[in-house]
């Protein structure tokens, strides 16, 4: 048996998010907002907060500090039962921040790095592997130390029989680069429409796909209100999305990866497992946070036939 079903290798930050139908202008001009909160940010530790919501055993491994808002992610992702024990955390630096401006489907993000980008594979040892059955990276291209060995860190954590996925988020630089050897060694790849397109310089999600086909085991385009394509070795299926009124879209990715991650472990079918990753999206998008809005498993099975 595994101590936890589910390891995430990622960056830990806080989001302070303001909303509102402005657009902020320099100048010293001071405009409102409707509201504001601190809340769980990350792509990493919204998964791991969706996985854990879902019934799933979590652990968690980053680098943050000692200060305000390490401590306060690492308190928040230990109330929604994430296992922070193997946090690496940092006396003498400073965890890192995203100020997320919502208005309306969209939004604008600055993002002071911190240390988010200090978790590097040496740092994951081989006696935590060992403890869970699958191995999830998010946020690829802000975890620039990791970057170098994570094909090397997903070989080592295939050898002791873990599935390994990735969620690479947007690439800030936009070269795309530097897939080709961890594509090999990735279960599960999990971008978005524009990712997915960015990545294989395809002019369409269909495009994209059939170029990622041949690259890797099972994949998902995430396509926002309109659903998900996900293609397995079962075959490829396109699902819809579920009418919601929605909130906020922070982290509606993340909660996705958490439901599409339960379902694979679960060996559902590629449609059921796809059927309860649009369902988990969709729901977090009803309130404020990537975190506050995410099901339970009884909550979204309520959509999954």
């Amino acid at each position: 048996m595994k101590l936890f079903d589910i390891l995430i290798a990622g960056e830990i930050n806080p989001d302070l998010i303001l909303a509102g139908d402005v657009i902020p202008e320099f100048g010293q001009v001071e405009k409102l907002v409707d509201s504001a909160a601190l809340t769980i940010g990350s792509s990493s530790a919204i998964f791991a907060c969706g996985a854990a919501r879902l019934g799933l055993k979590v652990a968690f491994i980053g680098v943050c500090g000692d200060d305000v808002f390490g401590r306060f992610m690492l308190d928040e992702m230990s109330k929604r039962n994430v296992d922070v024990s193997h946090v690496i955390v940092r006396k003498d630096g400073q965890t890192g921040l995203s100020v997320i401006l919502n208005q309306q489907s969209d939004r604008a993000i600055l993002t002071h790095s911190g240390l988010i980008a200090e978790l590097q594979a040496s740092d994951i040892a081989d006696d935590l592997l060992r403890q869970a059955r699958h191995l999830h990276v998010a946020s690829y291209f802000l975890q620039t130390k990791l970057q170098p060995d994570l094909p090397n860190l997903f070989r080592r954590a295939r050898s002791f029989g873990l599935i390994t996925s990735l969620d690479t988020n947007y690439d800030p630089s936009e070269k795309w680069i530097g897939f080709d050897e961890l594509l090999a060694v990735t279960n599960i790849f999990l971008p978005n429409e524009a990712e997915a397109k960015s990545l294989t310089g395809a002019e369409n999600v269909d495009e994209a796909a059939n170029r990622l086909q041949s690259r890797v085991e099972a994949f998902v385009i995430k396509l926002g209100k309109d659903g998900a394509l996900g293609i397995s070795k079962s075959g490829r299926v396109r699902m819809n999305s579920i009418p919601v009124n929605v909130v906020d879209t922070v982290g509606a990715g993340d909660s996705f990866d958490a439901g599409f991650i339960y379902g694979y472990l679960n060996d559902w079918s590629l449609e059921k497992t796809l059927r309860l990753a649009c369902v988990c999206g969709a729901l977090s998008t009803q309130q404020a946070g990537g975190t506050n809005g995410q099901p339970a498993l009884d909550e979204a099975m309520k959509y999954v036939s």
